[in-house]
Formats: structure tokens, C-alpha cells, sequence
């Protein structure tokens, strides 16, 4: 056996190595908003100018870390959050103590608290209990204790948790995707109850699925056709979605996939062929241009697109032309590549972006972002290296003022 492999003591330390250079990065993270919101204040740029280069700071420094700007955003309020309202956290995230994943999950906690003398009393409680569990178990820790510490206000925040519902849709692997439902839990629990008694009911009749595999097919019986008569498979679905397909495929020549226009999912062509037979299905035959790859090869004469080259261009497109950029083509205005009127308005000359992209665009902040990333691409990598760990202001207020106490003393407080 070698004695080079590591020990348990080694994990340990990696895992606190870890933890402060996540912090390093959280902190590096602020500072440079910090920097970047004092030098466009001190700049001599137009109001509105100054609006959207504070809007891009996020989404520049999600290109520098291969970041969304929605991951930034995250961090940077998290860190806010935590060196303001919770300084003891924050200050054992930078030394090690908790990692990432535990500071996001307690600022999530400051979020909810309402009074500063709440926020006072976690600080002073979740470090240890934290420090010393699972993230599930912080995270049910936390629940309890945002509950507790302010029950007087919990009927008043779960009003306010009321009108957040929703239901979202998140592709996945393999042809599937998960219907997730942001639901008040008694309506989610009568939900549960009514799938596991209908399942059961089936299964007990002789229905072969398995009781998980009923109960998402009601489900989707349910929602689909509003008929718990029989337990259908998707039949009738009246659908109106952009996909590729290969035109083989579509004739049941041969097997394949059919994809969505914005390559967010994709499934067996014969799902979706079943149910638009069956259904009221409406299908778009797009036209591409073989040589410039001009949408319907149509020019226009006025600076709006009709509907139909737009519709044409949300199809091919499928989400916004920005970089990094998810938000569905649906959404987004149609943004001329060469200005109008010396570019025209046809399909290879229009691109979908979003109201944030188009703004930058138009003001000339997404040129200054990726000139900037560009110079730091064709920079030599030795001259970068990481800054030496140095806790912020606060940290440092807070480590002089604890200093007669050692990690140990924190962690048992």
C-alpha cells in the first residue's frame, strides 16, 4: 500500500481549500462590481448610458467565469447579503469553514428574515450547526428556524409565497423533461393523494404500470384532456411547436428524433407524430435559402418584419442571439444586424434578443464587453496569477473584534 495516498485529514483540508477559494472568487466577484459601479458614476456618460453598462456588469463577469449572468446575479446577492446581515458567516466562508453551497443556502435563509434581530440570532446559531451537517439537513434546519424565529409573520409570508405559484417545464436527458409545480402544500398534498389513490384503483384492476408510472400518466391525462376516465397516453394533444424534423423521418421512412427549434429538447419523432394525427396539430414548413440561409428569402421595405417572417425567424432561431443568452426567441424583438435602413429587413439581417441584449447592443456596451474579453483571451496566461486571500473591510472588523477567540470557540458558540 503506498504511503503517498491521502488521509482523511487531507480530504479535509482540500475541502477547506475549496471553500476559501470559492470565497476568494465571491469576494473578487464583488469588488470588481463594486469598482465597476464607481468608475460608470464617475464617468461623464449619459444617464441611460450609465443604466445599461450597470446592467452588464453581471453578465460581463459571467463571461470571464463561464457564468449565466442569472449565476452572478445569484452570488453577488448571496455575498451582499451575507457580509451585511450575517458578518460571522460570512467570515467563516472566507476561512474555510462553511463552502459555497451552505453560505447560499443561509443567505436564502437572511432573504426570508424580516427583522435585523432575526437575522442577529442566525448569525449567531447556524455556523456551528452548519459546519457540522449535510446541506439537507441545513436546509431543513433553516426552514425551521425562518419559521420559528418569526412565526408571528409566517401566515403574512406564505400570502406573499401564494402569488409566486407557477408551474415550469425543465428539459432533461433522454427524451424526458420534469413538470415541476410551485404549488400552496395543501393543494400539493391533495394532488399526491388523489394520483396515489387513482394509481392504486388501476393497479388493483389489473393495469400493468407501476404505481410511480400511473401516476404520472394521470397526470398528464388530467391536465391534458381534464377526463379521469381512462388512463390515456398523450392521445389528442393539440400542439404547436417548432421542431426539426427530417423529412424521411416525418414520413415513417426511418427512425429518429425530432428536436426542438431552440435545441432544449428533443424526443422520438413517432411521440410527436402520434400526436398530431391524432390531434390538432399546426405545422410551419420553414424555407431556408440554400445559399445565404435567408429565412423565406423575402426582403421588406419598411424597418418592422411582418408576422410571418418574424414567426419564421422565432422558428429557426429558437431563443435570443446574445451570448449566453436562454430567453425563448417568443419574447425577444427582432434586432437589425446592419442597422435599417442600410440593412434591410429580411431573414439572414434579423436575429431575436432580448430586451437587455437589444439595449446594450444599440448602445454600443456589448462591443465594449467583448473588445474587453478579447484583449484578456490573447493575454499570455503567466501573467495571471491569484490574488493572495485577504478578507473585505467587514470581515476584517469583525475577525479584530473576535480575535480572542479561536475557530473552535465559534463553532461550540
Amino acid at each position: 500500500m503506498s504511503s503517498n495516498r491521502p488521509g482523511l485529514e487531507d480530504l479535509s483540508g482540500i475541502a477547506r481549500d475549496r471553500a476559501m477559494a470559492e470565497a476568494c472568487e465571491w469576494l473578487a466577484m464583488l469588488d470588481y462590481r463594486d469598482g465597476e459601479l464607481d468608475r460608470i458614476e464617475a464617468s461623464d456618460a449619459s444617464p441611460m448610458r450609465k443604466v445599461i453598462e450597470r446592467s452588464t456588469i453581471a453578465a460581463e463577469i459571467g463571461l470571464h467565469l463561464n457564468l449565466s449572468e442569472g449565476q452572478v446575479i445569484d452570488r453577488l446577492a448571496a455575498g451582499d447579503r451575507l457580509r451585511c446581515q450575517t458578518p460571522r458567516v460570512w467570515l467563516m466562508f472566507q476561512r474555510g469553514v462553511l463552502d459555497a453551497a451552505r453560505a447560499r443556502e443561509i443567505s436564502l435563509a437572511v432573504r426570508r428574515l424580516e427583522r435585523p434581530e432575526s437575522s442577529d440570532r442566525l448569525d449567531t446559531q447556524v455556523v456551528s450547526y452548519a459546519a457540522k451537517h449535510t446541506l439537507t439537513e441545513l436546509r431543513s434546519w433553516l426552514r425551521r428556524f425562518v419559521s420559528r424565529v418569526e412565526a408571528d409573520l409566517a401566515v403574512e409570508r406564505a400570502n406573499a409565497e401564494r402569488e409566486l405559484r407557477h408551474v415550469e417545464v425543465v428539459q432533461a436527458d433522454d427524451s424526458m423533461a420534469w413538470l415541476n409545480a410551485y404549488l400552496p402544500a395543501h393543494e400539493a398534498a391533495a394532488i399526491a393523494t388523489r394520483l396515489r389513490k387513482a394509481a392504486k384503483a388501476a393497479r388493483a384492476a389489473g393495469d400493468g404500470r407501476t404505481q410511480t408510472q400511473l401516476q404520472a400518466d394521470l397526470l398528464t391525462e388530467w391536465t391534458l384532456n381534464a377526463d379521469d376516465s381512462q388512463v390515456a397516453r398523450g392521445r389528442g394533444l393539440a400542439i404547436d411547436i417548432a421542431v426539426t424534423l427530417d423529412a424521411k423521418v416525418a414520413a415513417g421512412a426511418e427512425p429518429g428524433h425530432a428536436e426542438a427549434a431552440d435545441g432544449s429538447w428533443e424526443v422520438p419523432a413517432e411521440w410527436l407524430l402520434d400526436s398530431a394525427v391524432e390531434g390538432d396539430a399546426l405545422w410551419h414548413r420553414l424555407l431556408i435559402e440554400p445559399i445565404t440561409g435567408n429565412t423565406l428569402a423575402h426582403q421588406y421595405v419598411g424597418y418592422q418584419p411582418p408576422d410571418i417572417l418574424r414567426r419564421a425567424i422565432i422558428l429557426r432561431d429558437g431563443v435570443c442571439a446574445g451570448r449566453g443568452c436562454v430567453r425563448p426567441a417568443a419574447d425577444c424583438d427582432l434586432d437589425h444586424r446592419e442597422p435599417w435602413p442600410d440593412g434591410p429587413t429580411s431573414g439572414d439581417n434579423l436575429d431575436p434578443r432580448c430586451r437587455s441584449d437589444h439595449s446594450r447592443k444599440g448602445h454600443g456596451v456589448i462591443d465594449d464587453v467583448l473588445r474587453r474579453l478579447h484583449q484578456i483571451e490573447q493575454t499570455p496566461p503567466n501573467r495571471h496569477r491569484l490574488a493572495p486571500y485577504r478578507p473585505d473591510p467587514v470581515a476584517t472588523e469583525l475577525a479584530h473584534r473576535l480575535a480572542h477567540r479561536t475557530d473552535d470557540d465559534m463553532l461550540a458558540a
